[in-house]
């Protein structure tokens, strides 16, 4: 047996999902996330699992190390080099104030203070032309002030060093030959763009998290190596692709997000393979719910986001699957505010105590809770029967804390904590959807997570979206996407010109050099020559404008044709704007290129299934009706026994180890030829809210 293996650490639970080449069947386990000790999470999954570690070719892992790292401010001490009479760009940051009604809102705290923000003598100009030689002094004078200070890491972000690395090259040789045990970050290997604050924040957060990071990545290459593992290991970055440990340790910063991506990805796999053009990947896990639009089977990206929060978090400007993410989780506390409003999260029962029905000890209800009230999970299935569900606790839980404050029976209750959630969630999916132009209703709703499935018709009814597709294992998906994802590396390069004046030979050049970069990075990776592929963009905007669409250009070796480039600049512009001026001139503002390695992987499919659909005996389950909860009688299926083309009538349960499926009346369900559920979902009413 030959295995493939990914792991995925969210906030709950730690998923894994091992293929079988040889067999080509899957392997999957689950077990609880533990804060304090993510990697024993991993260990118990591949104990679990009865993974033989000397037989898995490669090792592909997703965690939540880097962002927790931040959010939690538990980062190293870092100190900031930046070019003499730029020592505040850090700290001030922006101008935009991102809530402007709020009359308490606060910039977030720089992760280094001015304190340890020290300047360095020399200066380039936009054009990366020498305008101040670099003094050694200043640099030696900045290093012994980082050694006696204790610094544990280094982040090294000089003024235009986009447009030319040759300073900041010989700070970190000094920094390498001086302090060379402290990690060093050095921006333009993080990504040659210009914008100085987001630049410097990327930097920043890349030393903040580094330390942290890579003793995590060696501590988990360390316990699998002594597991037996003599395959590759591969770690998910935000950007959807996958990239070696060496690599990750030296720019952790991309693995930010590397958790919620892995599902959007396979998502838009799915997508592809049943021919939606735009549909809403909508995970729902234990801490959070995410959503994110797919189109023509391809994740829509973001050149930028923020890490906790676009109103107080920072700013990081590397590629990412666009992502919106909203604290509504299965493990979502429910609390009554002090005007007597339900709320939902953000805060978190966590993977350990959890909610109060796992019987860990947690004691505040939560989504789940409410959940297992209603009737909607198994008591003694949970988890393929794992786990048992004390149902009177939770019970007993809401009817103390929330319905006596609600004025409400506890089915009520327990629905409302439902439906504050249904509306949250849809608030995301909408967001990825209406907000991006597009009508929900000419969306597909893909549903995964252990508890996506369970609410995802009620999420579409909020929008009318006519379809869910849950696919095969979704409560392992997110792991599933990263066994499916390949080696990615984006790399950018700023220059500013009008297109019309570009020359397409120095175009090439530049893609070129992108190209060899990229084939440097794969070959490090250990990526054959014939697996490497590469795609080519541009970021143009219209002259005054200040933010810019990426638009492609022609394969590797296929020319530039600049015409054509802007023809589909002017296309896009109306499709996201909803308006083009195509005589008025554009700018070309950077210059990107996508390095992709191949792996050789495809989505498991199920064999067809013969037999008739056959139930596993009824339970009663609450739903919504009105403004009350109603228990209704539905027939429980086992998702396994299911054979292709089978079709199934709300109200009724579908079963399956890591997740539930929750059909209402004038639902229905039909088994997809691979084995996914696809779900027509019973419009309310019919309006887009």
């Amino acid at each position: 047996m030959t295995y493939l293996v990914a792991t995925d650490i969210g906030g709950t639970f730690t998923d894994l999902v091992a293929f079988d080449l040889e067999a080509g069947t899957l392997v999957q386990a689950k077990s609880h996330t533990d804060p304090g000790d993510l990697t024993g999470g991993v260990l118990r999954c591949i104990d679990k699992a009865g993974l033989d570690m000397a037989s898995v070719r490669e090792f592909v892992h997703g965690s939540t190390v880097a962002i927790n790292t931040v959010i939690e401010r538990k980062g190293a001490k870092t100190a900031l080099l930046v070019t003499r009479g730029t020592r505040d760009v850090y700290a001030i940051g922006r101008g935009n104030r991102p809530e402007s009604y709020n009359l308490s809102f606060r910039r977030p705290e720089p992760l280094v203070p001015r304190s340890r923000t020290l300047e360095l003598a020399e200066r380039l100009d936009a054009a990366g032309r020498v305008v101040e030689a670099l003094d050694r002094r200043s640099v030696e004078a900045a290093i012994a002030q980082v050694l006696e200070e204790g610094c544990e890491s280094v982040a090294v972000c000089l003024l235009h060093s986009y447009a030319n690395p040759e300073h900041e090259d010989a700070v970190g040789a000094q920094l390498r030959a001086r302090a060379g045990e402290v990690f060093l970050s050095l921006s333009h290997e993080i990504l040659r763009e210009y914008r100085e604050y987001e630049r410097t924040s990327t930097t920043v957060l890349n030393g903040y998290v580094g330390p942290r990071v890579s003793r995590y990545l060696e501590a988990l290459e360390g316990a699998l190596r002594d597991r037996g593992l003599a395959g590759v290991l591969l770690v998910m970055q935000s950007n959807g692709g996958v990239m070696a440990p060496s690599v990750a340790r030296r720019q952790p910063v991309r693995t930010m997000e590397s958790g919620p991506v892995g599902g959007a990805i396979a998502a838009g796999q799915l997508a592809r393979r049943l021919g939606i053009a735009q549909a809403v990947a909508f995970d729902m896990g234990g801490t959070t719910a995410k959503a994110a639009l797919i189109r023509d089977g391809e994740p829509e990206m973001s050149e930028g986001y923020f890490v906790g929060g676009t109103m107080r978090g920072y700013p990081v400007m590397l590629p990412v699957v666009d992502v919106i993410e909203v604290g509504a989780g299965g493990g979502s506390i429910a609390s009554v505010d002090a005007v007597g409003s339900l709320r939902i999260g953000p805060q978190s029962a966590g993977g350990y105590p959890g909610p109060i029905c796992y019987g860990w000890g947690g004691t505040e209800p939560t989504v789940t809770d409410a959940n297992a009230v209603l009737g909607r999970l198994n008591p003694h299935g949970f988890l393929g029967g794992e786990m048992p569900l004390d149902v009177e606790a939770a019970s007993g839980a809401i009817a103390r804390k929330l319905a006596g404050r609600l004025n409400l029976p506890v089915d009520d209750a327990a629905q409302a904590i439902v439906d504050v959630a249904v509306n949250t969630m849809a608030l995301a999916v909408r967001a990825v959807s209406v907000e991006r132009g597009l009508d929900p209703r000419d969306c597909a709703l893909v549903a995964f997570g252990g508890a996506g499935p369970l609410h995802a018709a009620d999420v579409a009814r909020e929008l009318s979206i006519p379809l869910v597709v849950v696919p095969l294992l979704p409560g392992h998906y997110s792991a599933l996407g990263m066994l499916l994802s390949e080696l990615r590396h984006d790399l950018v390069r700023t220059w500013f010109a009008r297109l019309a004046d570009v020359d397409p030979a120095a175009l090439e050049s530049v893609f070129g050099e992108l190209g060899d970069e990229g084939d440097r990075l794969l070959a490090e990776e250990g990526v054959a020559a014939a697996s490497r592929r590469a795609q080519r963009f541009v970021d143009l905007r219209y002259v005054g404008q200040e933010f810019t669409l990426r638009v492609p250009v022609g394969s590797d070796g296929a020319g530039c044709d600049l015409d054509a480039v802007r023809r589909r600049f002017d296309e896009l512009h109306d499709e996201r704007y909803g308006h083009c001026a195509p005589h008025e001139p554009v700018e070309l503002v950077n210059v990107r290129l996508v390095a992709l390695g191949r792996r050789d992987v495809s989505a498991p499919r199920v064999q067809p299934n013969a037999a008739p659909p056959s139930t596993e005996g009824s339970r009663v389950v609450g739903f919504r009706a009105g403004r009350r909860a109603v228990r209704r009688i539905c027939a429980i299926h086992r998702r396994e026994a299911l054979p292709i083309g089978a079709a199934i009538a709300g109200p009724a349960v579908i079963e399956e180890e890591a997740s539930t499926v929750i059909l209402d009346e004038g639902d229905s369900l039909t088994v997809g030829e691979s084995g996914e559920l696809l779900v027509k979902v019973e419009p309310r009413g019919g309006a887009l809210r």
